[in-house]
């Protein structure tokens, strides 16, 4: 398997739709928090994505393809850490195509995109996981990340 990854334009647009929409339909637990992210559907998806294409400066989607399929994707939005005195980024969605799943392809998406924000000067991702999923919190510890003594919340405005 030979992937390439690359961030998401108008031309592979739908690619993103398709992976991020079946993982927002069909993962239990973004379905067990919906209703605390305000869920809007298919369709609010598609603005964010194409807000993601109108508003550059704020972030965007990287995908991974083996071949020309498009295999995996996240979503990527900036930030500013008065902590670390510089920009960092917010990962979300992070989804790898079912029946593709346990064959490093996931490492691949966040490999190339922890050299993609080095080389923007991004000091930090930041990302959250269901309490109640082990195998992502796995996937993300063996890639690096920390779990923080904190709980994420959301108030929908």
């Amino acid at each position: 398997m030979s992937l390439v990854t690359k961030a998401m334009t108008a031309k592979n647009l739908d690619d993103a739709f398709h992976l991020l929409n079946a993982f927002l339909s069909t993962d239990e637990h973004y379905l067990d928090s919906r209703n605390a992210y305000g869920d809007g559907g298919p369709e609010a998806l598609r603005q964010a994505l194409k807000l993601f294409l109108s508003r550059p400066e704020l972030g965007f989607v990287w995908l991974a393809y083996d071949s020309d399929v498009a295999v995996a994707c996240c979503a990527v939005c900036y930030a500013i850490s008065t902590s670390a005195g510089a920009v960092v980024v917010k990962l979300d969605d992070v989804t790898v195509r079912p029946g593709c799943e346990g064959k490093g392809i996931g490492t691949v998406l966040i490999d190339t995109l922890k050299a993609e924000l080095r080389h923007q000067g991004v000091k930090r991702i930041d990302t959250s996981c269901h309490l109640q999923n082990p195998r992502a919190r796995a996937f993300y510890g063996r890639h690096g990340f920390m779990a923080l003594n904190e709980e994420r919340l959301s108030h929908v405005l």
